[in-house]
């Protein structure tokens, strides 16, 4: 199901990208985006694990100098029935993690420092078996593509605001406004459209591998009172793939959230 939902992702990409192609530039601007959506499609599907990672300056680590993170990771994905992933370490003092690659064979968990510094092991095991269950679940490469439509919407909207000659300018900056301004609406839209369902089913089957859901609940509730004070420099667009949206806020920022309630959340945990 995750895979068709993917496919469905990378054609309204590409009609995104042509339509707006076509608006901005004409049929010269539909050849324009059509070589955009593919190559964005191609690099999303194909290297999306390391452009994440890199964007948070993640360095992979070994059981050589993070023993027992690499064990407890190796003894939960055993659990689950998937191949050992990449473990990578990002340098943020605000605790999370998320999951990334294109499937089971080629995924990774990254953690942070905050992370490690602060959980006890129980409740890092109940957050690492969530990552886990997402890419049980192939959730992983449908978050990177959709973190590619909300990129590639903001990007549209500099394209209608620089783009084009001296006769096009005044239509396409209106345009390239009205985009800038509608464009993170729409990326949370579709980021919310495919996240909260998942996150519920990530918690369910992540407690199960972890084997307590108490471990997650309880990793979850001192996640969330730890992000309001420590703030992480992270990139809008790929908000929906942590296990707690590493992004504060109030007013339209908490409405349209990529996360369910964290108290839903727990309370759903603790009813298991």
């Amino acid at each position: 199901m995750n895979g068709f939902k993917t496919f469905l992702l990378m054609v309204a990409l590409m009609a995104l990208l042509m339509g707006a192609g076509f608006l901005i530039g004409g049929y010269q601007g539909v050849t324009i985006a059509l070589l955009i959506g593919l190559a964005i499609n191609f690099i999303s599907y194909w290297f999306s694990d390391k452009i994440v990672l890199s964007m948070y300056r993640a360095h992979r680590v070994e059981i050589n100098s993070h023993p027992q993170l690499y064990r407890t990771i190796e003894k939960l994905a055993q659990r689950a029935g998937l191949p050992m992933p990449a473990i990578y370490i990002i340098p943020q003092q605000q605790p999370n993690a998320f999951a990334t690659g294109r499937n089971p064979q080629h995924a990774a968990v990254a953690v942070t420092t905050g992370i490690m510094e602060t959980l006890s092991e129980q409740e890092l095991s109940g957050v690492l078996g969530h990552e886990l269950a997402h890419i049980k679940n192939r959730d992983i490469l449908i978050s990177t593509i959709a973190a590619a439509i909300a990129a590639a919407i903001s990007y549209l909207g500099y394209m209608g605001l620089f783009g084009g000659g001296r006769h096009q300018r005044r239509d396409n900056a209106m345009f390239g406004l009205l985009l800038i301004i509608l464009g993170p609406l729409a990326a949370m839209l579709v980021q919310m459209a495919i996240s909260r369902t998942r996150e519920y089913k990530a918690d369910r089957d992540g407690a199960e591998i972890c084997g307590n859901p108490e471990y997650l609940a309880s990793g979850l509730g001192r996640i969330s009172g730890i992000i309001k004070q420590v703030p992480m420099d992270a990139n809008p667009a790929t908000a929906h793939m942590f296990i707690v949206n590493p992004l504060r806020g109030g007013g339209l920022a908490s409405l349209f959230s990529t996360h369910p309630p964290i108290e839903k959340r727990i309370e759903k945990l603790r009813s298991m």
